[in-house]
Order: C-alpha cells, then structure tokens, then sequence
C-alpha cells in the first residue's frame, strides 16, 4: 500500500480544507522521516504493527470514522479549543502572544485528541483489550477516559516515581476503571513504562491495542500520534487569521518530550517555511549535570521503543536515565519526525531547566490567570531565549493544565516563599 496519497479533512468551524499531503517532513512508505523512523519489532509483533500499517488511513479517512470522530471531538473534548491572546504575557516579552488552549481539552490535555481517534481504531479493528503507557499521566487519564466511554478493558503502565509524583492522575485513572500497574525496572519512569507496555502487547497479540501516546514508536504510531493532534495546528491557522489577518505566524513555541502535542501544533505548519518551528525540551539541572532530558544535545542516532531516532545512550549503546521535574518530559529520546526537523534544521531545538520552567510557569499564573503544566512551563521559559519583535504573531502550544503539578508547585512555594 502507498502512503504517497492526499487526503482532505473539512474544519466545520471553517469551511477551510486542508490537505494532508506528503510533504518534504513527511515519513515515506515505510514510515522514516529522512533516516529516522522505520519499524524494528520483535517477530512476535509483526503481525500487529503490520496490520495497523495496512489499514490506519483507510480506516481513520473513512466517512463513517471522520463523522463519529469530528463528532467526538466537538462534543466530547471541547473543540476547538481557543486560540486565547495573552495580553499581559504579551507587554512582559514585547511580542504578540497567543497561547492554543489545549489546557481546556476534557481531562485537561492535548492527549485526549489522540485517544479518542485510536479507541475508534481499535474498535474497527475488533480489539476488546486496551493497554498504554503514560509520564505525567495525562496520557494514561485520557485512556482510561475513552475506555470508560466504549466499555472496553484499560491497562496503563507507570513508572513507579512518576506514580508518586502524579498521585492525581492515578485517582483519576482508577475511578475510571483502568487497571494502573507500576513500573519498577530502571528510572521507573516513562521509558520503563514503555517497556512494559511492549512486554504486554508481546504477550497478547490477538485481542489487544497500544495506544501509544506520542509520536514514538514503530511506524506507523509517529505518523498516526501525528495526524489526531494534528487538528491543533489546523485549528491554528483559521484561529489566527480571524485574530491577525494572516494565517501563519512568525513562530510557533511547543515542548518536546516524545513530542505529540510539537507535533500536532507544527503539522500544518511543516512546509510553510515562514513560520520558525520551535521545539523546547528539558535540561533538567543542566544539560551536562547527569541529569537532564535534551535529547538533541546529548543523543546519537539509536533504536528505542521500535524506530531509529535521537537517543540518550552510552558509548555501547546502554540508554541514558533522562531526568526532569515534569513527568511528561523524563524521556530519552525523541519521536523520529522531531529528530528529522532538528537534523535538517527545520525547527530549532531549546533546552530549559527545571528551575527556569518552573520561574515561568508562576510567572504566567500571576499574569494570565493560568496554572500551566510544567511541561508547558518549559516553552514558556523559551521566550526568554528569543529575539522578539512588537510585530510578532507568536503561538505557544499551552499542552496541559496544572492541576496535575500542584503537589510540585507547592514544594516549591514552601521552599521559596518569592515564588
């Protein structure tokens, strides 16, 4: 089957078509993104991930998916979320800044765009069984909601250190009725959840779907993670031209862990060479402490968690432990779209610490009256490393709301009573 195909999606909100075409940052048939990506499984989930190859576009472009799915989306998760002008963020950093509201999506992120289209998926795809992996949690929560919502089987793995710092999320999940079960190998974080997810699907190939939750993952995940969140940037652009006249930006700032809601905010944004793309990741205590996440700084080319891309490894190949005070964030590599737009020089790649993410999410909470997710705090802590100019059209992706960090923030506030 080619994917060297275009499809068209209608915004209702619109009337504006926008093709999904194949452009130049686009994956190829088998699913790299110039040397990036491809698929390398185990023999015992070929038949899995070669199904899914065959069948996610004809699937997820059917009529009768777009309808149930647009459908969900507008009534289910709250889109289109805003395109919200942050004026006194805006006068602090001298530019024109508005942040996408992925914060007001149900369950309070951008993850839930993408479950929602693979339980429709995996519902065609006769799955009766659901399994997922999750950091911050948000992922996790955003399962087990459309579990609940089809009456399907929920497994979320979590690494036991972020169970403890994610104690909401954990709540959240159960009284859903997912099933939470703790990863103990490693860092006991988001890649040794990764794992154990892997293990899983391994052990029930037949009866049961992985909804991964970025754009990591054998080909055809990073693609399809890719095209769900895909609506944010297309929302964007119809957003922005009713605010400024124009439809695209002079930049647009997003997080980047694995990297599904960069993804979703440059995806419409890709060939419009105009619009400087800019990625933001973690640096932890600093990028050379030991204990950092900024995976283009301190990664080579390597296999993890089924494609080629930017890792975080030894010199014999032994993966990095990655360290960040967001959850979200604590991953050792990249989604392999994100290390073909560092490698080609199509988005500029920053790095953010702990502290500054921190410093910038309070900040935006005493401005605009929003409690950011640190995740998001990281890309808000990026303006400060930018040259801005009045004329500036800037979009944050605002990925998630605080709620989730709240036990953090307050640790922080005891500790230092300026913030």
């Amino acid at each position: 089957m080619s994917y060297h195909i275009t499809r068209k999606t209608e915004d209702q909100s619109s009337g504006v078509e926008y093709a999904i075409t194949k452009g130049k940052y686009a994956p190829d048939e088998n699913g790299y993104y110039g040397r990036f990506g491809g698929a390398y499984i185990p023999e015992m989930l070929h038949r899995n991930v070669e199904e899914l190859r065959t069948k996610y576009l004809d699937i997820i472009y059917d009529p009768s998916f777009q309808k149930e799915y647009q459908q969900l989306l507008q009534d289910y998760v709250g889109r289109p979320t805003p395109l919200y002008f942050a004026q006194r963020l805006s006068k602090q950093y001298g530019a024109q800044l508005f942040l996408k509201r992925e914060d007001l999506c149900h369950t309070g992120a951008h993850k839930v765009n993408n479950t929602v289209g693979q339980i429709l998926l995996a519902q065609r795809l006769g799955k009766k069984r659901i399994i997922a992996e999750t950091g911050a949690g948000q992922h996790g929560v955003a399962t087990a909601t459309v579990c609940a919502l089809k009456g399907i089987e929920c497994i979320v793995y979590m690494g036991e250190k972020d169970i403890q710092r994610q104690a909401p999320n954990v709540a959240r999940m159960k009284m859903l009725g997912a099933k939470v079960i703790p990863a103990i190998s490693g860092s006991k974080t988001l890649k040794d959840a990764t794992n154990e997810a892997i293990r899983d699907w391994m052990a029930h190939p037949n009866d049961t779907h992985y909804i991964i939750g970025s754009v990591v993952g054998p080909h055809p995940y990073p693609d399809m993670v890719a095209r769900f969140q895909s609506v944010i940037s297309k929302e964007i652009r119809w957003q922005l031209k009713e605010k400024t006249g124009s439809e695209l930006p002079q930049k647009v700032i997003a997080c980047v862990g694995g990297g599904s809601n960069a993804a979703g905010a440059f995806y419409h944004f890709l060939d419009e060479t105009s619009v400087e793309l800019i990625a933001v990741e973690a640096a932890g205590e600093g990028v050379n402490s030991g204990k950092s996440a900024a995976t283009t700084q301190l990664g080579r080319d390597g296999i993890l968690h089924g494609s080629r891309s930017l890792v975080m490894q030894t010199e014999d190949g032994q993966v990095v432990e990655p360290h960040s005070i967001s959850a979200g964030l604590d991953y050792p590599g990249i989604g392999p779209m994100h290390a073909h737009l560092y490698d080609s020089g199509r988005a500029k790649f920053l790095c953010v610490t702990d502290e500054d993410a921190l410093k910038a999410s309070f900040e935006v909470a005493k401005l605009e009256g929003i409690i950011p997710a640190l995740e998001t705090g990281h890309a808000f802590s990026a303006l400060r490393q930018l040259e801005l100019k009045e004329t500036d059209n800037i979009v944050i992706c605002l990925s998630g709301r605080g709620d989730k960090d709240l036990a953090t923030y307050m640790k922080v506030m005891e500790q230092n009573a300026e913030l």
